[in-house]
């Protein structure tokens, strides 16, 4: 879809979008299914990520056909001057230029904040990196398990589990996308108040340095320091789902409220005044939990269920990511939308934010590669696509 064709709160913004893999393409994935009109522009061999899991066709593996979905491919050969000719004109007509690629190789290419600003003042020009070039990690390469590792997250759950690990999903590709997204939008709004355009930078790990310290800078933020820069409830060893008689329950038992609920109804023979407050509990926490997981245990995960509930105590079974597709309140809710494609019908997890006035929507199915070259250099009136796809 061209940008006429688009509704949502974002339709009538162009984005010139340069990035690879999955942080920059989540972001513009989420601005395409707002309404943007996203121009993917790809080299000649393609995005990555298009390669790196299973999918219809050997170039459209399901995590490149969810975050670039709505968008529309252009191959641009940008090491020939046709190329960049060719992306000099579209960035022209750009409310948005955003890229992943390091400080040095988008100057390298001609197309720094400074020359794009010059042909087109008005442009928000968002950078996402892996380290901010303001700092010396300017140059370092990025992916997400070593942004995990570097921003503590690696860390904790060593302190929670015992065992460094890597959490179970690319959270930090994905959370820096949303900072370059919400970053961007910001910018735009900008733009929309005083007409003026801006150079915008997110990097990945101050994105995750300041995700990770919203709790765990906890005392460490004083002077002097106050405690050790962790969170002692997040990496308690006994905070874990609960196993009962069947299997296992996540509950959390954790104002006031809810814990003399839960001890008026189980009265755990445990329990006791000095554990009446939060504050109390907070001091306790990880005994806290042992004590709660020998409790659990003498009920069926459903028995749980139906008493927390009943008392209104947050509770919730372990789903897998296969049972999301069939989840009541998802398919209430129409969560998830079908869109046809050329390899047949996708369906998609959908945009998970409401408006009343501008909804989003699937815009359509990710691209194939080079799919609207021609069709978008029509529309700026440029050369064949011989000429700028290498």
């Amino acid at each position: 879809m061209g940008n006429a064709e688009r509704s949502g709160p974002l339709a009538g913004v162009r984005v010139i979008d340069l990035t690879a893999m999955v942080m920059g393409p989540y972001c513009t994935q989420i601005m395409a299914d707002l309404g943007a009109d996203v121009i993917k522009i790809e080299p000649p061999e393609g995005d990555g990520t298009r390669y790196i899991s299973v999918g219809p066709s050997p170039t459209m593996g399901g995590v490149f056909a969810n975050v670039n979905r709505g968008k529309r491919s252009v191959i641009l050969d940008l090491r020939t001057e046709a190329g960049r000719d060719a992306l000099w004109a579209l960035v022209e007509k750009a409310d948005v230029f955003i890229h992943t690629m390091r400080s040095k190789a988008i100057a390298k290419l001609g197309f720094s904040y400074e020359a794009v600003a010059r042909r087109n003042p008005g442009v928000v020009y968002t950078n996402a990196y892996g380290y901010s070039r303001r700092g010396p990690g300017r140059d370092l390469p990025a992916y997400d398990d070593t942004i995990q590792a570097e921003c503590g997250l690696t860390a904790v759950q060593q302190m929670l589990t015992g065992e460094a690990n890597y959490v179970g999903t690319i959270a930090a590709d994905k959370i820096a996308g949303l900072t370059v997204l919400y970053a961007t939008t910001m910018a735009l709004f900008h733009k929309a108040r005083t007409g003026q355009g801006q150079e915008v930078e997110v990097g990945m790990f101050e994105t995750m340095a300041s995700f990770m310290l919203v709790e765990h800078a906890n005392g460490a933020m004083f002077s002097p320091p106050l405690s050790e820069a962790f969170y002692p409830r997040a990496v308690a060893r006994n905070r874990k789902p609960y196993r009962t008689k069947d299997g296992y329950v996540a509950a959390l038992i954790y104002n006031d409220k809810h814990w003399a609920l839960f001890v008026k109804a189980v009265q755990p023979g445990w329990a006791d005044e000095g554990m009446a407050t939060l504050q109390q509990r907070a001091k306790q926490i990880d005994r806290i939990y042992g004590l709660l997981a020998e409790t659990f245990l003498e009920r069926t995960t459903q028995e749980w269920l139906d008493l927390l509930g009943g008392l209104g105590i947050p509770a919730a079974p372990l789903r897998t990511p296969a049972e999301l597709f069939e989840n009541e309140h998802l398919q209430a809710t129409g969560f998830f939308e079908t869109v046809e494609s050329q390899h047949g019908p996708v369906r998609f997890p959908g945009v998970p934010t409401w408006f009343s006035q501008t909804p989003g929507r699937v815009a359509g199915p990710a691209p194939e590669l080079g799919e609207h070259t021609g069709e978008v250099l029509r529309e700026f009136g440029l050369l064949s696509p011989a000429k700028v796809a290498g």
